[in-house]
């Protein structure tokens, strides 16, 4: 073939390629950037993306028209509204991201969302790899059983042979069960299926953070009733000494964002800070108008009155900012569970 031939065919050939390293661009494009989003800047362009769970009642959860509610997208959909009115700009349009427990740190390093509120509890080696802005909520291990059930009333109850659900690798169930040797542990892969377990009597009760237990029992009024859960005795968990009474594993959730956008994080705390300042004319907050509606106020009411009762060692109000627990020393002992 001559090359005056051949020439038509190279420019063809040329022609598909360009169009296809064109369409690779546009691909990629719409997957978005890699790079770590800035949430003061995307609420400026009018458009953020945030992060939350999709399979918790009363925290995070979507409805079959897509929509998504709970206390956790409360919380996301007011700060950013609260940053567009302080910018003096549009409140931004909102994309939800379904956000998994194992992947949040990985999502915001690559720029797929902007902030993640999704039961996120603060804590060092999270601390590391993402910036906190809160606490918006303290939160700690509960039990969850049947209503109907008087045998379980505290967590020392669960020694006389109960079966305690969690699932699948659980460090709570672990403690527990490193506490209460006399517990059946009965694993499930999900925290939906220990509630079915248990309203169907499989199992006795259920353990996890009391914010997620409260969700399923706002879900099925007058099925549950929550029970706290302290130390029983002195206890070495992890090599750190855990008074007797004191509560079981203290979780402050947190809102998730890139590193190296301080601003951000000021921002975000500072939206928070004014949720929680009370309503003109009234002692209520948005905060706790939004919790009650998630959770109950019967529940909500009971957090309340333990964290006022007097040498109370629980709180629900979170000191929005103070991130000095991260490093705070514990007092050591030997061993661990």
């Amino acid at each position: 073939m001559t090359d005056s031939a051949q020439a038509p065919r190279r420019r063809r050939a040329l022609f598909a390629l360009a169009a296809a390293v064109a369409l690779l661009a546009g691909v990629l494009a719409a997957c978005g950037s890699t790079e770590p989003r800035n949430l003061v800047e995307s609420i400026k362009s009018g458009k953020v993306v945030l992060g939350t769970k999709y399979d918790q009642p009363g925290l995070g959860l979507q409805q079959p028209d897509g929509s998504v509610v709970g206390f956790d997208p409360s919380v996301s959909e007011y700060v950013v509204d609260h940053i567009a009115d302080k910018l003096g700009v549009p409140h931004p349009e909102i994309t939800w991201r379904e956000t998994p427990s194992a992947q949040r740190e990985t999502l915001i390093g690559n720029g797929e969302v902007d902030m993640i509120a999704a039961t996120y509890s603060i804590n060092e080696a999270r601390a590391k790899k993402v910036s906190f802005a809160g606490p918006y909520l303290v939160t700690y291990q509960g039990l969850l059983v049947r209503a109907d059930d008087s045998t379980l009333n505290s967590l020392t109850d669960l020694n006389n042979g109960k079966k305690l659900c969690s699932v699948s690798g659980s460090t709570p169930a672990q403690n527990v069960k490193a506490q209460l040797p006399g517990v059946q542990l009965q694993e499930y892969d999900s925290y939906s299926s220990c509630v079915e377990a248990l309203r169907r009597g499989k199992v006795d009760a259920l353990t996890t953070d009391e914010t997620i237990l409260a969700g399923y029992a706002n879900r099925y009024p007058g099925e549950f009733k929550l029970v706290s859960m302290t130390y029983p005795k002195d206890a070495c968990v992890k090599g750190a000494l855990k008074k007797q009474g004191q509560p079981f594993s203290t979780e402050r959730y947190g809102i998730g964002m890139a590193q190296d956008y301080p601003d951000s994080v000021a921002a975000v705390n500072e939206a928070i800070e004014s949720m929680l300042a009370p309503l003109p004319g009234s002692d209520q907050s948005e905060w706790s108008t939004d919790l009650r509606s998630a959770l109950g106020d019967q529940i909500v009411d009971t957090w309340i009155d333990r964290a006022n009762a007097p040498g109370s060692k629980y709180k629900l109000y979170p000191d929005v900012g103070d991130l000095d627990f991260l490093t705070a020393p514990s007092t050591t002992c030997e061993g661990g569970a």
